[in-house]
């Protein structure tokens, strides 16, 4: 909520009574944006949660995804795609792994699941309002519009012919990694029309790693490298 106030994208705010009594600050915030709360009763919060335990308050907000020629238009050093992934909390969790490791935008492509999913959004820890966000049904079209941008396409693939660890060349100018569904990755066409495709090693007994936390480890590697030779 916090986020999204800050963000200017808040229309709407009804909120419990225990609600005004404990944030009043924030709501306060919100009023001075525009967005006056108004008193909800709890079994109306309950009834509009999707949460065992509501949290008290609902926004209604403008959505904050945008076209894909927006969120490329600034030609990011560190772009995150992910292809065809359905688990709402991971949507989020990589949101908020991309903002934090200073990626320019993150897109979801193909039959992905919506990023504005309440999973998603409080997955996301309020990194969805942080960077641009886009969603674009044909996978062909963002690689297309990625790779125009100037920027590698990494694909993440079990037998990659490119070992995370000696990556860091291709790592070194604009990247965008490409993520694809929890359970059966990238499909092959979308793996070979990327740029190279990079392995993650395993020097443990782990069979691999969830999608977060490839993410996570790819997206730190070329924030990283990028950092390094100051080309971010």
């Amino acid at each position: 909520m916090t986020e999204a106030v800050a963000a200017g994208v808040v229309r709407e705010v009804f909120a419990t009574e225990r609600w005004f009594d404990e944030h009043r600050g924030l709501l306060e915030a919100s009023a001075a944006a525009g967005a006056q709360p108004q008193l909800m009763t709890e079994r109306a919060a309950k009834s509009l949660s999707d949460t065992v335990t509501p949290p008290g308050i609902v926004a209604v907000c403008t959505s904050v995804v945008v076209s894909l020629a927006e969120a490329l238009a600034a030609s990011p050093s560190l772009v995150t795609v992910v292809v065809d992934i359905s688990e709402p909390g991971n949507a989020g969790t990589v949101l908020r792994v991309s903002d934090a490791a200073g990626a320019g935008a993150v897109i979801f492509a193909g039959d992905s699941v919506d990023p504005l999913n309440g999973k998603s959004v409080r997955a996301s820890a309020g990194s969805l309002f942080h960077l641009p966000v886009a969603r674009e049904r044909s996978v062909t079209a963002v690689l297309d519009a990625v790779r125009a941008t100037g920027a590698s396409l990494l694909a993440t693939t079990v037998d990659g012919e490119l070992d995370l660890d000696d990556a860091d060349d291709a790592l070194a100018g604009p990247t965008a990694w490409v993520f694809g569904n929890e359970a059966h990755g990238l499909s092959r066409e979308v793996a070979a029309a990327a740029d190279h495709r990079v392995r993650i090693p395993i020097h443990g007994r782990a069979e691999s790693l969830n999608l977060a936390t490839a993410a996570a480890v790819c997206l730190y590697a070329g924030a990283r490298v990028q950092r390094r030779r100051g080309t971010a």
